[in-house]
């Protein structure tokens, strides 16, 4: 796959881009990745199924590594150097990759981890976008334009629970649909 350097780089570009929009545009940095430029990057790399591993083993390394992200002190220690940040970026990719890989091997696997993984963004999303108070202090410092600080983060909450959500949502009711769509044997 000769495309994906590339759109490594674009991404990594993007999320530095994006870094001067608060919450709000770092959501849509790692929405770009985990929910766009994952599920498109594992659709075109060959179907192995026995070397992908095991989609529900993806979805739980993929959910640790997305709340573990979230943690404030690795937050702040993302947002206080660009390199931190870029890595942050490539294990989102990474992991959704390897999710995504996985999911489209394995159907009935892959709905659930799909699903899954849909739930969690969704809380994730839901935690941020709720909370009464800004939870990260460097964007806290840097809202996007024309919004405060806390609803900055509320924005930047529903990007992720409605486009990490969805798009997980989406590609598990996917695959449980071509599932149910296969002929049973008799």
């Amino acid at each position: 796959m000769r495309a994906a350097p590339g759109l490594t780089l674009a991404l990594g570009a993007t999320a530095l881009a994006f870094t001067g929009l608060g919450m709000t545009g770092h959501m849509a940095a790692h929405m770009g990745a985990v929910a766009v430029a994952a599920p498109a990057l594992a659709a075109a790399l060959p179907r192995r199924p026995r070397s992908v591993g095991a989609p529900l083993l993806w979805a739980m390394v993929e959910f640790a590594i997305v709340w573990a992200w979230h943690f404030p002190a690795l937050r702040a220690l993302a947002d206080a150097h660009a390199a931190v940040a870029l890595a942050e970026q490539a294990l989102f990719l990474a992991a959704g990759v390897a999710l995504w890989r996985a999911a489209l091997a394995q159907a009935a696997a892959g709905a659930a981890a799909l699903l899954l993984t849909s739930m969690h963004m969704t809380l994730l999303g839901a935690l941020i976008g709720l909370a009464p108070r800004p939870l990260y202090a460097m964007m806290a410092m840097h809202p996007a334009p024309g919004l405060d600080a806390l609803a900055d983060q509320q924005l930047g909450g529903v990007v992720m629970l409605v486009v990490g959500g969805a798009s997980y949502c989406l590609g598990g009711l996917w695959l449980l649909a071509t599932l149910l769509r296969e002929p049973r044997a008799a």
